[in-house]
């Protein structure tokens, strides 16, 4: 039967692309599951074989989930190796500014800019086993040297500092000591922190995974809930 042929091929082709003959179904939710991985891209195309995030995929999502009343927070979950500056602190501030709760959830590695996103929503967390590295900003390409450019990289550097530290409870002077620390990365300044210590540090609030971080999501919604106003009975006096 036509029905069965086009089942048998939605198996086989769950089994090529996926490895498995069954998937989860979609279910409508209250949460907007949003993943960042690989590298962030910003106002240059990437080479092809590069993994990459655009931020302007990125940024319609978020204003959409503000928008949609069914929607009642953001999880992000974050793999990545960090990328264009600007980029990802446009990112960073539309998470910040949501006004429904927001989680971030560091798998993997939240490098590089990828820290200012990991800290941009109301609680954060990381798995056990997941590294940040936090270095100085770096430019690509030609440079000119002269004394603007440096002042330019300076000011660029002070947004992220300002950033991250309001943003989380590391303090500015345990920051900046991570960030210009030299001999533990290879031909760089900077340091890798892995779960455990970006918590000690104060960058990052909770070490945990998906259960912990869908829970305290969960609890946050209902915590808003309860303080929302409830409609009056009997409708609108006339």
């Amino acid at each position: 039967m036509p029905d069965d042929k086009k089942k048998m091929g939605s198996v086989v082709e769950n089994i090529q692309q996926l490895g498995t003959a069954l998937t989860p179904a979609p279910t409508e939710s209250n949460i907007f599951c949003m993943t960042i991985i690989g590298q962030v891209e910003g106002h240059l195309i990437l080479p092809p074989q590069n993994k990459t995030t655009k931020y302007e995929h990125i940024i319609p999502q978020l204003v959409a989930a503000e928008q949609n009343h069914k929607i009642e927070g953001v999880l992000i979950v974050l793999n990545t190796v960090g990328g264009d500056v600007e980029a990802g602190l446009a990112i960073a501030e539309m998470i910040s500014s949501l006004s429904k709760p927001t989680v971030t959830l560091v798998l993997g590695g939240g490098h590089s800019i990828g820290v200012p996103i990991a800290v941009a929503g109301n609680k954060s967390f990381i798995a056990e086993t997941a590294t940040m590295t936090i270095h100085p900003i770096r430019m690509n390409g030609l440079v000119i040297g002269v004394p603007q450019t440096f002042e330019y990289l300076d000011k660029m550097q002070e947004r992220v500092v300002r950033f991250v530290t309001s943003h989380s409870r590391v303090m500015e002077h345990t920051f900046k000591d991570l960030m210009f620390k030299t001999g533990e990365l290879t031909r760089d300044i900077g340091t890798t922190v892995i779960g455990t210590d970006a918590v000690r540090h104060g960058l990052i609030d909770a070490v945990g995974g998906l259960g912990e971080a869908l829970r305290e999501l969960n609890a946050m919604i209902e915590m808003r809930r309860a303080m929302m106003p409830m409609p009056m009975p009997g409708g609108v006096p006339q």
